[in-house]
């Protein structure tokens, strides 16, 4: 037979079991409130009805290439360059483009449209010196 002593300090004696009604009323919202889950699933559900992935509401990414090269050619992204991106992606959803080439007064992006992501950039001084290829469509943002 085991000790009482030890089994009682490494498993506590439960005597009473909580009663059904207290584990139903829980997780029971009160008059006027609203489930956060409920209120993220309703924008899931709005967004995929007008047929907007999530991804295009979280704004233009950059890939880990594209930082690289804004730093190397110490190209900056103001806010008014940004909006000239965000404007030239729309256009381009629009018009069914998917990797294309941005031509803003400062320099050169080539962009991944479905996933609203700035593949690599190119400053304005060095755009003549490059070739772009596997892109099927360009927008110029001036």
């Amino acid at each position: 037979m085991a000790n009482p002593k030890i089994n009682n300090m490494l498993i506590p004696n439960v005597t009473t079991l909580p009663s059904n009604k207290n584990a139903e009323n829980a997780n029971k919202l009160k008059s006027g409130e609203t489930s956060e889950f409920k209120g993220l699933l309703d924008g899931a559900i709005d967004q995929s009805a007008v047929g907007i992935p999530a991804q295009q509401n979280k704004g233009i990414q950059l890939s880990t290439h594209a930082m690289r090269r804004l730093q190397e050619r110490n190209i900056s992204i103001d806010k008014e360059e940004y909006t000239k991106l965000q404007t030239a992606m729309d256009r381009l959803k629009l018009k069914g483009g998917q990797d294309s080439l941005v031509i803003t007064g400062k320099a050169a992006y080539i962009v991944d449209v479905p996933k609203n992501t700035i593949v690599t950039a190119i400053d304005k001084d060095s755009i003549g010196e490059n070739v772009f290829t596997k892109i099927d469509s360009t927008i110029l943002m001036n």
